[in-house]
């Protein structure tokens, strides 16, 4: 108890070099958590991502590549619409190994009279359906209506609202939970509505016919029997079907990953960098300040402190200065972070999903520990010089 309200009185009685400390500490502790915080958004979008896609291989039109990016929809949410003729669905049935193969149509909205917001309409069938339905299943415990919409958590519309799509009137059903991809800015329906959303399009000018007839449909998802391998089935899918190219999902996925990667082991590296420098940085400071305070130890020590208790006292101001500095560092880095998350999301163009509040916290916790310890560490040198001071040597010097 003496040790604490020693170290407390040291800390106020020198308010600059304990700002110093602090802020050098908080510095430390929100480039740890900030970054850290990052990454870990940043593998929680992907394992999203991943969930979300939920099929193996995705067919679209050979020519979708050209028109827009297909990647591009899932991860950063840019609108688009590419049509294929609906036979390829029961074509893809016929394939060996498909276990399950369901139909999307994509539709681009425009911002304009006809519509009240721009985004990408998604329809898909709730019978033959395996990943979006699940997904919506968490907001809306019945199938979607005719002209009924389930949208995306960053569209601007909630349960019970009427947006207009090509002048079609719907009805927001259900807000879907956050996957941190271009999906959250996706409006979806069943095959009924897009159906009428798509003649309503062809009304407006917006051509989806292809040569072969009207009946179309953008992608099919496919689903492999377990015991055959996905690369043999997709280069059947590719031989059967004319016209359409076969994607493996996982393909879409390492692209991600490996930019993750990059990302991570940068800002790995630059957290251990900012650590080490201010390693040293400390170490000069904490033998800095003893040898300033080296006469009021070797007071001290004539009035009865022990070594000990001096090496203590310069110990647990470290770690004072450690636990203030994390505790601050730790709060700045939320206020950068939660406010500015979709500009993040936005600049650096990957899934990104914040974790769950306990992964955060505990997060917080395990830098605040980092930051004490560091500082206790780096002040390690200074408290054992400290106790081989003598007292009469250094009275002397300060003479």
């Amino acid at each position: 108890m003496k040790n604490f309200s020693l170290s407390v009185k040291n800390l106020v009685r020198r308010p600059a070099r304990t700002a110093a400390l602090v802020m050098l500490t908080a510095f430390l502790s929100l480039a740890v958590s900030a970054g850290s915080a990052i990454i870990l958004s940043l593998r929680s979008g992907l394992d999203s991502l991943q969930a979300r896609l939920g099929a193996d291989i995705i067919l679209v039109p050979s020519e979708a590549q050209s028109k827009v990016s297909f990647q591009n929809m899932f991860l950063q949410g840019t609108t688009g619409a590419f049509y294929m003729n609906a036979s390829a669905l029961d074509k893809a049935m016929e394939v060996e190994g498909v276990e399950k193969a369901a139909p999307q149509t994509f539709l681009a909205s425009l911002k304009a009279d006809c519509c009240s917001i721009r985004i990408q309409v998604i329809g898909f069938d709730p019978v033959k359906d395996f990943t979006v339905q699940p997904w919506i299943s968490r907001s809306l415990k019945r199938e979607l209506g005719d002209m009924d919409v389930a949208v995306g958590c960053k569209v601007e519309a909630d349960v019970g609202e009427i947006i207009r799509i090509y002048d079609q009137r719907c009805k927001v059903t259900a807000r879907l939970e956050s996957t941190g991809t271009g999906l959250d800015t996706a409006v979806y329906c069943n095959m009924d509505t897009m159906n009428a959303l798509l003649r309503a399009a062809e009304e407006k000018g917006v051509s989806h016919k292809i040569e072969s007839g009207d009946d179309v449909i953008s992608a099919v998802y496919v689903k492999v029997r377990d015991g055959y391998n996905i690369d043999t089935v997709s280069s059947r899918l590719n031989g059967h079907i004319r016209k359409v190219t076969a994607v493996r999902t996982r393909s879409m996925i390492t692209g991600v990953s490996d930019s993750l990667s990059g990302i991570s082991r940068t800002v790995t590296c630059l957290i251990v960098a900012v650590w080490a420098l201010a390693f040293i940085i400390l170490l000069l400071v904490f033998g800095m300040i003893i040898r300033e305070r080296s006469r009021e130890f070797a007071v001290l020590r004539l009035l009865g402190a022990s070594r000990g208790m001096l090496a203590g006292t310069v110990l647990l101001e470290s770690s004072l200065c450690g636990l203030m500095g994390g505790l601050l560092g730790t709060g700045l880095a939320a206020l950068v972070l939660f406010p500015f998350s979709q500009l993040i999301e936005t600049s650096l163009g990957l899934p990104y999903l914040m974790p769950q509040a306990g992964k955060l916290i505990l997060l917080a916790a395990c830098t605040v520990l980092l930051s004490v310890t560091v500082a206790s560490l780096s002040s390690l040198i200074a408290a054992y010089r400290l106790s081989r001071i003598d007292p009469g040597t250094a009275l002397r010097e300060g003479n």
